[in-house]
């Protein structure tokens, strides 16, 4: 059992300014990039670098491996610097090179070796995007808790921006491949001007995200993560589900380009269709904190799970071009679940001294061993069994994780999660197990 004081959690906010709006254009800038990498990343392979099935999962694989070693490093240091933006601008400074990356160095070094530039590939791309997303996403949270706000509707610049990368990113590939890259370069200097210039952080409350100057975290505390039961939960979670999505994600867009005659007619609709369920996601994240609020963030993560596991079988099952069109448009509805619940549910469940480490290894770390397993597999089952019978077991597992947890994650604190305003007289610690 760990017993977690809350009461430096809960200092009154002096500040009720919340310097909110720079915030979201930090998330759009950011998850731009990730939409157009993670979007048309094995279109270009296909393509440009000519790569099959098992090679692009080869490239994912190194990605989510890679990602591995900075997962627990990131979470450490950020831990540490709380809402200092050294990290942070180190990784926004690195993603402007993805352009000059992939027009001169990508192809000299497959020349060398496909595995060579599958490692070389993985551990820049972990840098800036499987390993960087926790950093700058804890950073959000805490400056939510921070300056008052709530993270899900900063978070709708991110979901704006998928939407706007899913619009643009077809005809820009079309135009010239590489160009996608380059788009990627600008939105990174246009994140990079923001934390160095704009994302005002009220210091004057800060112990609100975490931060105890007269406790600071040693490795024991650290370590104390591991002997939680709910924390390895939580990781068996996203091992089971958010990873499954993403390798669900990863060839989805040559499955969609199966259904038409003409592959550049596929490429535009593909673009359309992504542009809709991004749009849906911005839209959904404006009522999700309430939701999630009122429902509580565990049956958030659980309700996400559920609503996976149908769209995966569905595509399985359902093999038909406006079936899989409206299976695809329930993503808009399962990322602000997943989001908004996972940074409430960490916030409520765990020490918030601890929230970027818990963060990093059972959202990321977890996921990208799952990611790393599964994307090498799902590659070889694509080429062997073909896109419908591996969807049909990927939503089986989905499916069985989801039900496992759904008896076996910890309820949340409301009140650290945010979900309520004022604490019960009677619970002033949180118990986990």
């Amino acid at each position: 059992m760990l017993i977690l004081d809350k009461t430096q959690n809960n200092a009154p906010q002096k500040h009720r300014s919340k310097d909110f709006w720079g915030f979201p254009v930090t998330h759009f800038s950011y998850f731009f990039t990730w939409a157009i990498v993670f979007g048309y990343l094995t279109l270009w392979l296909e393509q440009q670098a000519h790569f099959n099935g098992v090679e692009a999962g080869m490239v994912f694989s190194m990605m989510s491996g890679i990602s591995l070693i900075f997962q627990p490093i990131f979470g450490i240091i950020s831990d540490r610097l709380v809402m200092k933006k050294n990290l942070v601008i180190t990784i926004a400074a690195a993603m402007i090179l993805i352009g000059p990356y992939f027009q001169w160095l990508f192809k000299p070094l497959l020349g060398v070796n496909s595995m060579f530039a599958a490692i070389i590939t993985g551990i820049y791309l972990s840098f800036v995007l499987n390993g960087g997303v926790s950093v700058i996403e804890q950073y959000v949270q805490r400056a939510s808790l921070t300056n008052g706000f709530e993270y899900g509707h900063s978070r709708m610049g991110g979901s704006l921006a998928g939407a706007v990368a899913a619009l643009v990113g077809g005809r820009l590939f079309l135009w010239s491949p590489n160009s996608i890259f380059w788009a990627c370069t600008v939105a990174a200097i246009i994140l990079t001007c923001c934390f160095v210039f704009s994302d005002k952080i009220h210091w004057d409350n800060v112990a609100a995200a975490g931060e105890d100057t007269s406790n600071k975290l040693d490795v024991k505390q650290i370590g104390s993560i591991f002997k939680l039961r709910n924390f390895w939960i939580l990781s068996l979670f996203y091992m089971g589900t958010s990873a499954i999505y993403d390798v669900f994600d990863q060839q989805f867009i040559i499955f969609f380009k199966s259904f038409f005659h003409a592959a550049a007619q596929g490429t535009i609709a593909y673009s359309y269709m992504t542009s809709a369920q991004t749009a849906l996601e911005f839209l959904l994240m404006i009522p999700m904190p309430w939701i999630i609020n009122k429902i509580g963030s565990r049956n958030g993560l659980i309700c996400y799970g559920v609503i996976l596991t149908i769209r995966i079988v569905g595509s399985a099952l359902v093999p038909s071009l406006p079936f899989i069109i409206i299976l695809r448009l329930l993503a808009g509805l399962e990322m602000p679940l997943l989001l908004v619940s996972i940074m409430k549910y960490i916030a409520g469940a765990f020490d918030l001294r601890l929230y970027a480490t818990v963060y990093a290894l059972s959202s990321n770390f977890a996921k990208q061993i799952s990611v790393f397993f599964f994307s090498s597999f799902a590659g070889k089952l694509y080429d062997q069994i073909g896109f419908q019978h591996t969807y049909l077991i990927l939503g089986i597992i989905v499916g069985i994780v989801t039900l496992i947890c759904a008896f076996t994650l910890t309820k949340e604190d409301p009140v650290q999660a945010g979900e309520v305003k004022e604490a019960n007289p009677s619970n002033d610690q949180l118990t986990t197990d």
